[in-house]
């Protein structure tokens, strides 16, 4: 099959715009997007050795195929959180999508919605959470939180998302600073447009801001309290977002988290941390079938 990229200034005709893999994809927005913001997207800290090593530790695995099973259609529906999905896949969140697209997170929200996966939203985005999900209303979604050092903001943004109908918190632990990602330092990378829930709650666009100066405002020092008091505060499921070992998973569940969620966010914050499907296996087995299990980075195929 055969996609286009759509939201460009490019014609949607224009043949050179067609792709047939993610790679390819990455190919196209890099001749479209703005220098800062494609790098935004599309790099890590440091060295970037572990944004790069999620991609490649795949290939340390292999498909055995299987035959003879006598099975025919296969479904690929499943359920998590009570939510139903036609596809055990999910749009992992990241800040700020209004520097690809011009419809931002409602856009990639409809995307979602069309395949069946889930959407998650980040504290970062341009769009507010009510109007995306006006923009595909019956769609499973969740909320990813930076946890502010502002309680009473933590409060408005809980009321906001469960009052828009999503159905968890995955709360973020895994980048509580930010990295030394030199292609932002390259191209001077400033946030170009509206935050909004800064612009609602804290009178501050975030726009103009630096990677750096967006996290300084967020908690760096996040325990079990800090999941209890989520859970109470919010009335929703949360998930630890960054559980990589299993001492993390016996903090987490004990504190009352209802998953973990494993990822080193892309490796965009700390270099030199393990490939998350090397350490897939060890949070798994640790979890022994109490709680469900999210995991992202380097996923490129469906295979």
């Amino acid at each position: 099959m055969t996609h286009y990229i759509k939201g460009f200034p490019q014609s949607e005709a224009d043949e050179d715009l067609k792709f047939v893999n993610v790679d390819e994809l990455e190919e196209r927005a890099k001749e479209v997007m703005p220098e800062g913001a494609y790098y935004y997207v599309a790099s890590g800290s440091e060295y970037e050795w572990t944004w790069r090593n999620n991609t490649n530790a795949f290939n340390h695995y292999q498909i055995v195929p299987r035959a003879l099973t006598g099975m025919d259609n296969p479904s690929t529906e499943t359920e998590f959180l009570g939510m139903k999905l036609k596809t055990p896949i999910m749009i992992s969140p990241i800040a700020c999508h209004g520097i690809s697209h011009a419809d931002a997170e409602v856009a990639t929200q409809k995307g979602a919605a069309l395949a069946g996966a889930m959407f998650t939203s980040s504290t970062y985005g341009n769009k507010p959470v009510e109007e995306i999900a006006a923009a595909a209303p019956d769609a499973p979604r969740m909320f990813q939180l930076y946890l502010s050092k502002n309680w009473d903001f933590n409060q408005m943004v809980f009321d906001a998302v469960k009052a828009a109908g999503y159905k968890a918190i995955l709360l973020t632990v895994d980048a509580l600073v930010s990295g030394y990602r030199e292609a932002n330092l390259r191209t001077d990378f400033a946030f170009p447009v509206p935050l909004d829930f800064f612009t609602r709650f804290q009178g501050a666009k975030g726009e103009g801001q630096t990677v750096a100066q967006m996290y300084a405002s967020s908690a760096q020092n996040i325990g079990p309290d800090d999941i209890k008091r989520i859970k109470e505060m919010s009335g929703l499921p949360v998930i630890v977002k960054g559980v990589n070992c299993a001492e993390d998973v016996e903090v987490a569940l004990t504190a009352g988290a209802d998953g973990v969620y494993v990822t080193n966010h892309g490796g965009r914050e700390i270099d030199g941390a393990p490939a998350t499907i090397d350490v897939l296996p060890e949070v798994v087995e640790a979890v022994n079938g109490r709680c469900p299990v999210i995991f992202d980075g380097g996923v490129r195929r469906g295979s």
